[in-house]
This record gives C-alpha cells, structure tokens and sequence, in this order.
C-alpha cells in the first residue's frame, strides 16, 4: 500500500534475518496513536511512528512474507519461534486426522514445549502407538524440534460460536 511501510523485528528491537521470524510493524498515514484509558497496552503496542501488529512473519530473500501466527500464540521452542499453525497443518496431514491445534506447554523443567490436541477422522483408534505416530509424521515433514511432545486426543476442540478454536482454554490443560 502506497505510503505504509512495514519491518520485522526481534525481541530485543533489531531487524530479523531473512526466513527468522519476527513482530510485525507497521507504519502509515492511518495509524492509531495510542489505547483510550490503556496506557499499559499503549507502550506495548505502539512504537513511535510504528505500531506493532501482534503478528509474526518471516521474510525470505526474495521479499516474500510469510505469516506464522499472532505473537501470543507462538511458541519459543529451544529459543527458536514454532508456528502452531506450521505443526497443525503438518499434523493434518496424516490420514487419521480430522482436526488439530496445538498449544504451548511447559515441561517438568519450566520449559515451553508444543502440545497437540487431536479429533480423529472416524474409525481411527485413540492409543499411545497412534500418539507415537504422529510424532514421527511431525518430525518426517518440519523440523524435528517442533513435534509435539505429548498428543492428546478430544472427541472435539472447543471452539467459539463462528468455530475459532479456544486456545485459552486448551493451555491450561496439562501435560499427559
């Protein structure tokens, strides 16, 4: 859009490298200035000129942008951001899948690891060697370190009125 500019930054302020993911920010003509009655959400969202969108992108060499989620549902994994959406979608390939989302969740050390809630198509059996399986199917098509830990089977996701799946009510379910 003519007269908008948009950048990608680290935690810590600086320009990501091409394919490492980032906050998206964005500056134009348009943008707001500041929360009515909110101040602590004033200072978190908006940066000077830039306002800061609450979304996580990557850009590769050419300029292409690639989204990864909203910043509150990405996950530090070892230090490196996973997309729930990227295991999700690599999860929902296997042909015993009927829905997934996944969550972050922390381990027995404190530290965050990705957890998957999974409905079956019909006829597939719930059980620790389908759990096992699709870790594996995870691990064979994205990188290793994002496969869910643990797998967690639901007859169904909970899910809002226009069928937006619940997050929140899916990361305080525990490990198991």
């Amino acid at each position: 859009m003519p007269g908008y500019r948009i950048r990608l930054l680290d935690d810590a302020g600086a320009p990501v490298k091409p394919g490492e993911m980032g906050d998206l920010y964005i500056a134009g003509p348009s943008s707001a200035i500041m929360y009515w009655n909110n101040r602590a959400r004033t200072l978190s969202t908006f940066v000077g000129e830039w306002t800061r969108a609450g979304d996580k992108y990557s850009v590769d060499a050419e300029g292409y942008y690639t989204y990864g989620g909203r910043s509150d549902d990405m996950l530090k994994v070892g230090g490196i951001f996973v997309s729930p959406f990227e295991v999700e979608a690599a999860l929902m390939t296997h042909p015993a899948v009927l829905e997934a989302a996944v969550v972050g969740i922390a381990d027995a050390d404190d530290l965050i690891k990705p957890k998957a809630f999974v409905v079956l198509k019909q006829g597939a059996v719930p059980g620790d060697a389908l759990a096992e399986a699709l870790k594996q199917h995870v691990k064979d098509r994205i990188a290793p370190y994002k496969y869910p830990r643990w797998v967690e089977f639901m007859d169904e996701l909970p899910k809002t009125a226009t069928g937006k799946i619940q997050r929140f009510k899916l990361r305080g379910r525990r490990p198991g």
